[in-house]
């Protein structure tokens, strides 16, 4: 697959994503798509769960803007794979929350292999039940029946976001819904998406020299580039005998997207 490379990610953008598990991306769709989407949602009156493309095939917009493919080139390979899974997510008016989770199994994995793309085609406000995740729990493991009675979390972060924004998320990363306190229906279509093949070299716009940026103690939290990002950012204030633990990961993560292997 030819990817034009104004899309691909930069080495911050890859490090972002290993770090806190998520990307946020605005499509510049055509004008009216985002509206016409939500009319269609609108109006259904039952899930058509994995057809939901079929029944909306404007959302095939969504998976073939050279956006969305930029980033899921640059984070499972040229070669990646739109998985036929998808769903549609309707959050109703007066509707509670939805209690915390991870969509996969509860094991620490230093590979990005799969990911989830949360597409929201309205204007989210903090009224309308959005979906909140915890930046960084991708590499951390509990029972769904122990998150379950967690409520707020430090560094939580509620997807507040403009109509057309699609919020890839790592496959681990913790997320739940606020209640929709408002009059209107919250959707967001979820999409799933695999790697087919191991990196045997970076795939996004990659500098060679993006992990001999000097070490900077000051910025820390407030990094800029790869080395430094990787090194310092703590999304949700971990212990420093878990940063420690978290960092090895992401150098795990960050060199097998570089194609070496252990």
């Amino acid at each position: 697959m030819t990817i034009d490379k104004e899309y691909l990610l930069s080495d911050a953008d890859v490090a972002n994503f290993i770090v806190t598990g998520y990307h946020m991306l605005e499509l510049d769709l055509p004008s009216g798509t985002n509206e016409s989407i939500a009319q269609q949602l609108d109006a259904l009156e039952s899930n058509p769960g994995d057809a939901i493309t079929d029944t909306v095939p404007e959302l095939h917009q969504v998976l073939d803007h050279p956006a969305t493919a930029g980033v899921l080139a640059s984070l499972l390979g040229h070669d990646y794979i739109v998985q036929s899974h998808r769903h549609w997510h309707c959050k109703q008016p007066n509707s509670g929350h939805m209690q915390w989770h991870q969509d996969s199994v509860n094991r620490r994995d230093t590979s990005i292999n799969r990911f989830l793309g949360l597409f929201y085609p309205t204007d989210i406000t903090p009224e309308m039940g959005p979906t909140v995740i915890v930046p960084g729990t991708q590499f951390r493991n509990a029972p769904t029946d122990r998150m379950s009675t967690y409520s707020n979390i430090r560094g939580q972060v509620p997807v507040v976001v403009k109509a057309g924004t699609i919020a890839f998320t790592h496959y681990d990363l913790w997320h739940g819904t606020a209640a929709n306190r408002s009059s209107v229906k919250r959707h967001m279509i979820k999409f799933l998406f695999g790697r087919n093949s191991p990196n045997t070299a970076p795939t996004w716009n990659h500098d060679p020299e993006a992990l001999n940026a000097p070490r900077d103690w000051n910025k820390r939290d407030k990094a800029e580039d790869a080395n430094n990002i990787l090194t310092f950012a703590n999304p949700i204030g971990v212990s420093q005998s878990d940063h420690y633990k978290e960092r090895q990961i992401r150098r795990q993560c960050w060199n097998e997207l570089m194609g070496q292997t252990a």
